[in-house]
Parts: C-alpha cells; sequence; structure tokens
C-alpha cells in the first residue's frame, strides 16, 4: 500500500470518494447536510485548491496498483505548546470493498512516518462524536480523545 500524491488528473476520483465520504456522515448531524444532490453537482474547487496549497495535500491510497480510497493532510503549528507541529488528517476513507483489511491502519502508519520526515511531533484527527466506527478506528490506530468539538447552526 502507497499514498501517491494527488494531480489534477485525479480530480473526478478525488471528488467522488469525497461525496460518498460526506454522505456517510450526514445522518450524524443536520449540520453535515449536503447542498449537492448527487456527485455531478459536486465542483471540483476544494480539491483543485488543495492542489496548489502549501500546507494542504491530497493523496490517492493505492494498493496491488489499483487506488481504494484517499488522505488530505494538513500541516500545521502550535508555537506555544511543546508539541507544537502537526500533521492532520482531514479526510481519510477507504473504499466500502476494500475496508476490515488493514489499509486504514496502513495509512495512519505512512502518515506517522511523513510526519516524523517533516519534523512534526503529532498527528491529529477529528470525526463525529456519534461515528462510533471511526472512534473506534482511531483508539486502536493509537490516537487519544483530546477535545470536542461543538457547533450550533445560525438561524
Amino acid at each position: 500500500m502507497e499514498l501517491v500524491e494527488a494531480t489534477a488528473d485525479d480530480l473526478d476520483a478525488l471528488v467522488s470518494r469525497w461525496y460518498d465520504l460526506a454522505k456517510g456522515i450526514e445522518e450524524y448531524s443536520e449540520l453535515n447536510a449536503l447542498t449537492y444532490s448527487n456527485v455531478d453537482e459536486v465542483p471540483d474547487d476544494g480539491f483543485r485548491a488543495h492542489l496548489n496549497s502549501d500546507g494542504t495535500t491530497d493523496y490517492l491510497i493505492v494498493h496491488e496498483n489499483e487506488t481504494i480510497g484517499f488522505v488530505t493532510l494538513s500541516v500545521g503549528r502550535h508555537p506555544s505548546r511543546t508539541y507544537a507541529k502537526y500533521i492532520q488528517i482531514v479526510n481519510i476513507a477507504i473504499d466500502e470493498d476494500s475496508r476490515g483489511k488493514g489499509h486504514g491502519t496502513a495509512v495512519v502508519e505512512h502518515v506517522k512516518e511523513r510526519a516524523r520526515e517533516h519534523g512534526c511531533d503529532h498527528l491529529k484527527v477529528s470525526c463525529e462524536w456519534q461515528n462510533e466506527d471511526a472512534r473506534q478506528f482511531y483508539r486502536q490506530t493509537g490516537f487519544k480523545q483530546k477535545q470536542v468539538d461543538y457547533a450550533q447552526p445560525l438561524e
């Protein structure tokens, strides 16, 4: 399994996989409701911006020459903290038929290696509080619960 930095040629694959991920988390909060009724309505602007960004990068997850998912990583800093430089896993998605085979754990290990190479001292990730599968996965891969985010719609 390897992480291959995405290019403009990969935009359709990224958007399609992001849409599946986003649809999957809609059930956890009204704040996750998408404005797009199908994947064809989703612009590729968000991922195109990542391709030109210094701080955020999308990678295809490739296993045996087949793309099985994607991961979006973002580098950040907390200069006033002992643990100051981090990589945040912004998105991680493994195609449904490739789940439960250790690929997600392998991705986290690759991200750890990449973070160390970039002088980072920790990883960050967040997920929906009610998504027990994601929370269990992150606990099993060594993440510790650190904080809780709150959100409130303004109507």
